[in-house]
């Protein structure tokens, strides 16, 4: 793609070019990320302040809404600003309510889960068969995909799904949990 400035580049997503969008996405979201770590100074909020912002601007220049495309930077800082300043303003808002009427909130009802013994179930999981241990460790830890999992093991997706049942029942039987 051909460097395009800012007017040509905001034209381009209004006619709904997907790489111009990509472009975009590339030049503004390391500086939207750096903008809501010095405001939130919180890397967390931070990705979500950037994820947010780009979204909102790209629906506003989807629908043609910057009349002056060149400044397509101060658009988004705007952006930026009023996005952090209306997460600030509900923060405050939850602080004062919770002032108000916290003392009138039910206390948090205990925790329902039974607690896990975190050094058997690392044995459990220790003695699975490596295949089996392998997409446990995917599936779980990784959040890795069954279409993942099964290019990865050079299976198929349902092998995959098999494979994961039974070393789920293993890992119950091992740590006396009911089905």
């Amino acid at each position: 793609m051909v460097e395009l400035n800012d007017a040509q580049l905001v034209g381009q997503i209004e006619s709904g070019d997907p790489d111009a969008e990509a472009e975009f996405f590339h030049r503004m979201s390391r500086r939207i990320r750096l903008y809501g770590l010095r405001h939130l100074r919180d890397p967390h909020a931070a990705d979500d302040l950037t994820q947010q912002v780009l979204i909102t601007t790209l629906e506003a220049l989807r629908a043609g809404r910057l009349r002056e495309p060149e400044k397509l930077a101060s658009f988004v800082l705007g952006t930026c600003r009023m996005t952090v300043l209306d997460l600030r303003r509900s923060a405050q808002r939850k602080e004062r309510l919770l002032e108000q009427f916290g003392a009138d909130l039910p206390a948090p009802a205990p925790s329902a889960e039974p607690s896990v013994d975190h050094e058997q179930l690392m044995r459990c999981v220790q003695n699975l068969k490596e295949r089996e241990r392998t997409v446990i460790v995917m599936t779980f830890y990784d959040e890795q995909t069954g279409a993942d999992l099964a290019q990865f093991l050079g299976v198929s997706e349902a092998n995959v799904r098999v494979i994961r049942h039974r070393a789920v029942h293993q890992l119950r039987d091992c740590m006396g949990v009911a089905p």
